[in-house]
């Protein structure tokens, strides 16, 4: 099963899901969206299987440091703009795995998708 997770390299949530990974002898590709950017094809896919309120970090300090006029009335094409602009508002890790898709990270979710 090819997997790819997609993230910010210095996160601690990243860094705790990595390590899982390793920990569970499962082989990943790392995609750093801070240093490699992602595209819209990406965000619009991951939206349209989680929904924006899970993909967009509306708690991260990228996202609550915009101007009230940016986070307000916040339409997809919006956030989708802004994701792009400032990947650091995508919620993370984002884990691609034989067709699922993981966001956030949660130990549990992990072992019943990998085992372990």
């Amino acid at each position: 099963m090819a997997v790819t997770i997609y993230g910010i390299k210095n996160c601690d949530t990243m860094k705790k899901a990595r390590s899982w990974l390793e920990e569970h002898d499962v082989a990943y590709a790392f995609h750093d969206y801070k240093a490699l950017g992602i595209d819209r094809a990406h965000l619009e896919a991951w939206i349209d299987q989680a929904g924006l309120d899970t993909v967009l970090n509306r708690a991260g300090t990228t996202f609550r440091k915009l101007p009230d006029a940016e986070r307000e009335n916040l339409t997809r094409e919006k956030a989708v703009a802004l994701m792009l602009d400032q990947p650091s508002m995508i919620k993370r890790p984002v884990l691609e795995a034989g067709g699922k898709l993981l966001i956030g990270f949660k130990p549990e979710i992990y072992a019943a998708t990998f085992g372990g």
